[in-house]
């Protein structure tokens, strides 16, 4: 076994970036703007301050600064837990008898469990510097939720969640971790607001989708003074936060001269991935190096693989603005899989851009062969993942597997976004063989799409 590259890979806190990188300069072809449902108008700033904070309205419209200063207080806080560690993972790649050299960035080391706070902690900071009483938003598999209501506590701000009932039912230590930093936990869809009544008397037995509790958040937000809106993933600012995962891996890389070839991140709304490949996406783009980026997504979600680029409602009451994206249908209600965090009706506007442009792969597999990929990843490194990580596993031990078939010594690296503490009951229904897999008919996803909105 080498040891030219040690297990772990840390930066010193004085080569932790200072500044958040905006992947948007630098493409020719910017994403399409965010537009009014009613006017069919690109969106004012004045129209998205009523649902967001002023500073994450300026860095969403933002498509032109390279480079967004970190503000000293996010800065500090980042110190808790960051620099997160970027890891070589040589068991795996013994284990499977491949030439290739696998790492991955790890961003479970932190009590909210995912890469997730490094936005939480920066919408929550705006949120206070804007004198607001608190925030409201949604969670999926609870990773978000779970980010912000730490965030929020350590700023004293109050949190409201929605939580995709399937998940709140699935996950309720999840739910009791937010519970635990203060927040309030409603499963989504619920009685408490009018798009959560209409979703409900539409569909009376749902398991929830993120895109119900987008609806839910932005409604509770809108309707109490002193509130504003803010989302875990899709969004430009998101992404524009998330920055910070693929820059400091890129600057571990280049510290011990490693290149990679292949850069693969799960996919859902896009937060991680995003984050991931955007220091390395920005140098392909200004044509100083390139990369093969892989989008992996769950078969039963599949918005890039087989999803239509076009203008969507980001939520399911349709209160949002629109965006345009690969999407299956704001409409679309995904099967209840174990992977929550992956259960959006689309893409981010950036990604899904760049996607479109031929800049990125994407793939889709079926959750069995995921936690197959994901126990197989425990037992070699130690860490129990995530099921959103877990799908980058999966298809990282797939290319490495083809390495071993050609003999190519490539260059691997994934996000292993978080840890699956949490989510031990679909490791307990893979385990007793009670986990199927579903996969939407073309039908399905037909009548879905024909919903969606002209423009």
């Amino acid at each position: 076994m080498s040891t030219e590259i040690p297990y772990k890979i840390y930066l010193e806190e004085s080569e932790m970036p200072k500044q958040w990188y905006n992947v948007r300069a630098d493409m020719k072809k910017k994403p399409a703007p965010l537009l009014n449902p009613a006017t069919k108008q690109p969106v004012t700033s004045e129209e998205l301050e009523a649902v967001f904070c002023k500073e994450l309205v300026k860095q969403e419209l933002d498509d032109t600064t390279p480079y967004i200063d970190i503000p000293q207080e996010i800065l500090n806080f980042y110190r808790m837990y960051r620099p997160s560690p970027l890891v070589r993972a040589y068991c795996l790649e013994k284990k499977l008898g491949t030439p290739a050299k696998i790492y991955y960035k790890f961003e479970g080391n932190n009590t909210s469990g995912s890469h997730k706070l490094n936005s939480a902690i920066a919408q929550a900071y705006y949120a206070k510097q804007q004198g607001l009483k608190g925030v409201t938003t949604e969670t999926g598999a609870g990773q978000w939720g779970t980010a912000l209501s730490m965030a929020c506590a350590y700023l004293d701000l109050d949190c409201q969640v929605y939580m995709v009932k399937v998940s709140y039912e699935q996950k309720p230590f999840r739910r009791e971790v937010m519970r635990t930093y203060g927040a309030n936990v409603t499963p989504s869809p619920s009685t408490k607001t009018a798009v959560g009544r209409k979703i409900l008397e539409e569909f009376p037995n749902t398991n929830g989708s993120l895109g119900c509790a987008i609806s839910e958040a932005v409604e509770a937000a809108t309707t109490q003074e002193g509130y504003r809106y803010v989302l875990g993933s899709v969004l430009s600012q998101v992404l524009l936060h998330q920055s910070v995962i693929g820059l400091e891996t890129k600057i571990a890389m280049d510290k011990y001269d490693i290149h990679p070839d292949i850069i693969i991140g799960c996919a859902g709304g896009g937060s991680n991935l995003g984050g991931l490949i955007s220091p390395f996406m920005g140098e392909k783009l200004r044509g100083e190096a390139d990369y093969r980026f892989i989008a992996v997504e769950p078969a039963s979600c599949p918005s890039f693989t087989r999803g239509v680029y076009a203008y969507d409602f980001c939520d399911t009451g349709k209160v949002c603005p629109l965006q345009k994206m690969y999407t299956l249908g704001s409409g679309f209600m995904p099967a209840p899989n174990h992977a929550g965090g992956l259960r959006y009706h689309g893409m981010s506007a950036t990604l899904s851009e760049l996607y479109d442009q031929g800049l990125m792969e994407a793939v889709s597999v079926e959750q069995t062969s995921v936690f197959a990929a994901a126990e197989q990843f425990a037992r070699v490194e130690g860490i129990l993942p995530a099921p959103e990580s877990s799908h980058a596993i999966k298809v990282a031990i797939d290319e490495a597997l083809r390495c071993k078939e050609t003999g190519e010594e490539k260059t691997i690296l994934f996000g292993l976004t978080g840890t699956g503490y949490f989510d031990m009951y679909a490791y307990e229904k893979f385990n007793d063989g009670k986990m199927s897999d579903y996969i939407p008919t073309d039908e399905e996803l037909q009548k879905s799409i024909e919903t969606l909105p002209k423009v």
